[in-house]
């Protein structure tokens, strides 16, 4: 026996005690598909036998309103629906309550929720462009010593970098005692200037800050930029410092290295805040609009909502880019990591129900609807997106009404099986099944 089979007497064994269950505790009230109904308030009784090629249509609210061709109830005023269960049969079900309790029949009112499609993709994490900080030298020189060894080594400001050796920073600093000596020569000959207010001693000052921030400009550490001071000696190795905090994403030079001030020596990005690149195809483009709302899951489970930041005009291989801007201070993510996302496209409001209420027949998707006190009635509906756990309801229920969302199927099988009973002692038409006279 194969496995299909084995499971398929394994579901039977499950569903028909149930169903049979069900039978025994119920009533049931069933009318043929093809019967036409007498008047509109017309209840399947005495013409429930005859066989006419017609739709029954029914009330949502209020079952005892059918009738055979489409229009409104007069009670409510709501359109009419098809109302017949994947047989061909349309099942009036009545449980009594005890029944319904030992079932465990769970009940969903028709409900306004914001609903949208859900278009699932992937995402590669990369550094906001806007953080990306490119270090250069300010000197000719070459690179004596290197404080960054690899990509993805965090980088603090103010954190010493590479030492360089440069003719022209020598030269810098040459110019800057000279200018240290001529102030020192001015200063003494003036005499002492700190109960003085002298302009010309003020613009002295004023010029030694100026000449002193070109080396803090140059990024020269304060500690060599001290140790000059101090020695009144030239530096001919500096020491040069990170201007800004941030991960090194490139390294372009390394201890020994001939480097120009056009040069990009390092790159640096802050992650404190990234991008998630997006690729969608041009079918899903079509359906997405900057400010969508979105959802990443990361490879560890967390789930981070945004909204769509950029929809980029270029395709690239068939794929349109989408961007996401995320705020990474407590996330952690790393870029150059991929994730999923769920981007929620054209969101509108609409009635929903659970997606568990709904059962999918070849005839199209129907509920099993709630009339209060036991009284179920099998409903076809037209459904539309999923989102999340719920469906979209498009037509054939009114918000408020409520159904099973579980327990459908033994409820359905129960009904099919109570009209089967019917119809094996009446016969299909009315007339007696052959023996039925007989055994009376």
């Amino acid at each position: 026996m194969t496995n299909k089979k084995a499971a398929g007497i394994a579901l039977l064994a499950v569903i028909i005690p149930a169903a049979y269950f069900i039978y025994q505790h119920i009533s049931i009230s069933w009318l043929d598909a093809n019967t036409a109904l007498p008047s509109i308030n017309a209840s399947p009784s005495t013409e429930i036998n005859q066989t006419v090629a017609v739709k029954t249509m029914v009330c949502p609210m209020h079952p005892e309103v059918m009738q055979n061709h489409p229009g409104t109830c007069p009670i409510c005023g709501m359109d009419l629906v098809e109302s017949k269960s994947h047989n061909a049969r349309d099942h009036g079900i009545h449980v009594d309550t005890a029944s319904v309790q030992k079932l465990g029949v769970r009940l969903a009112s028709v409900k306004k929720s914001t609903v949208s499609r859900e278009i699932r993709s992937y995402g590669n994490v990369t550094p906001d462009g806007s953080s990306i900080y490119n270090v250069h030298s300010k000197f000719d020189g070459w690179i004596k010593k290197v404080y960054i060894h690899s990509v993805g080594q965090k980088i603090s400001q103010g954190q010493v970098i590479y030492e360089i050796y440069s003719p022209d920073l020598v030269a810098q600093q040459k110019e800057y005692f000279r200018f240290l000596e001529k102030r020192n020569q001015i200063l003494r000959t003036i005499g002492d200037v700190r109960f003085q207010e002298n302009e010309y001693v003020m613009n002295l000052l004023t010029e030694l800050s100026r000449e002193r921030s070109k080396f803090i400009h140059a990024n020269v550490s304060p500690e060599s930029l001290q140790r000059l001071e101090d020695s009144k000696m030239v530096l001919e190795v500096v020491k040069i410092v990170a201007e800004q905090s941030g991960v090194v994403t490139q390294i372009g030079a390394r201890e020994g290295s001939y480097v120009m001030s056009a040069n990009t020596l390092f790159t640096l990005a802050n992650v404190a805040r990234v991008w998630v690149d997006v690729a969608l195809y041009p079918d899903q483009v079509a359906q997405v609009k900057s400010g969508d709302p979105v959802t990443v899951k990361t490879p560890d489970g967390q789930k981070i909502e945004s909204r769509i930041d950029l929809l980029s005009p270029l395709a690239e291989n068939n794929k349109v880019g989408a961007r996401v801007a995320i705020d990474n201070g407590k996330l952690h993510l790393r870029p150059g990591s991929f994730v999923d996302v769920s981007i929620q496209a054209q969101p509108h409001e609409a009635l929903v129900l659970p997606r568990s209420a709904v059962i999918n027949s070849e005839r199209g998707d129907m509920v099993i609807l709630s009339r209060g006190e036991g009284h179920f009635l099998p409903v076809y509906i037209e459904t539309g997106v999923e989102s999340g756990d719920d469906i979209e309801i498009i037509d054939g229920l009114p918000e408020g009404a409520e159904v099973a969302v579980n327990g459908q199927f033994l409820l359905d099988s129960a009904a099919s099986m109570s009209a089967a009973a019917e119809r094996f002692k009446s016969g299909e038409h009315g007339e007696p099944m052959p023996g039925k006279r007989d055994a009376q």
